[in-house]
């Protein structure tokens, strides 16, 4: 089943923030997810340990260089979606999760240096692709970003990156309290106090949004790949 892969050399990107909004849209879609917690900093593992985890909802830890691949396919089989959340940097892990992703999402912010991290993810989405002799779909995903304003700095690196044809996101994360709220207090957007946290419809959502544009692209590759064998 379908593997996608948050991928990032730095740090604080939303990579784990991006990969809990997504398993957790799915598992409320009443399918099965498992989230392979591969950052060493284990935020998904602590939110994980918080009540209110969907039930259909697994979260992996303790995996390793060497266990990776085994640990995404076995992941594979047993649930309808993985979702794998990597260390900030570029290593032989990463590289391997990326070998095995359906689609590795590449977080960035939406400022020149978030940017030039981002394409250093690019640069190894394309090295695994030439080491493996396979394509690796992937796409960037701003996030943070603001609802009311668009900067011009972030229209810059868009217009940059169609340019030269990788595919963005037309969904954003927006900075949003109802996300630190779920790591802080567990659980789901939809399970969010109202009363205590503040806009939860729109990050519900902003959230909904990027889950069903995940989905579509998904789809949208396997048809191609379909397609490809056709021909």
């Amino acid at each position: 089943m379908p593997t996608i892969v948050f991928a990032s050399p730095k740090g604080g990107a939303g990579k784990s923030t991006s990969a809990v909004l997504l398993a957790t849209e799915l598992a409320a879609r009443s399918t099965t997810v498992t989230i392979i917690d591969a950052d060493p900093n284990k935020p998904v593992s602590r939110w994980a340990k918080r009540p209110g985890k969907p039930e259909t909802l697994t979260v992996l830890a303790d995996v390793t260089e060497e266990s990776i691949i085994d640990a995404i396919e076995r992941a594979a089989v047993q649930t309808a979606f993985v979702v794998v959340d990597l260390e900030g940097t570029a290593s032989m892990m990463v590289g391997y999760a990326m070998s095995r992703a359906d689609l590795v999402i590449i977080p960035t912010q939406g400022s020149q240096l978030d940017a030039t991290e981002a394409v250093k993810a690019i640069k190894l989405v394309r090295g695994q692709e030439r080491a493996f002799n396979k394509t690796i779909p992937f796409a960037v995903l701003f996030t943070r970003t603001s609802v009311a304003i668009r900067p011009r700095t972030l229209q810059s690196i868009e217009t940059e990156f169609s340019q030269n044809g990788i595919r963005v996101f037309e969904t954003q994360i927006h900075e949003r309290d109802a996300y630190r709220a779920i790591f802080a207090f567990g659980g789901t957007l939809s399970g969010l106090d109202r009363a205590q946290v503040t806009n939860v419809p729109a990050a519900l959502t902003n959230a909904r949004a990027f889950a069903a544009e995940v989905v579509s692209f998904l789809k949208g590759t396997t048809e191609a790949a379909k397609a490809a064998e056709v021909a």
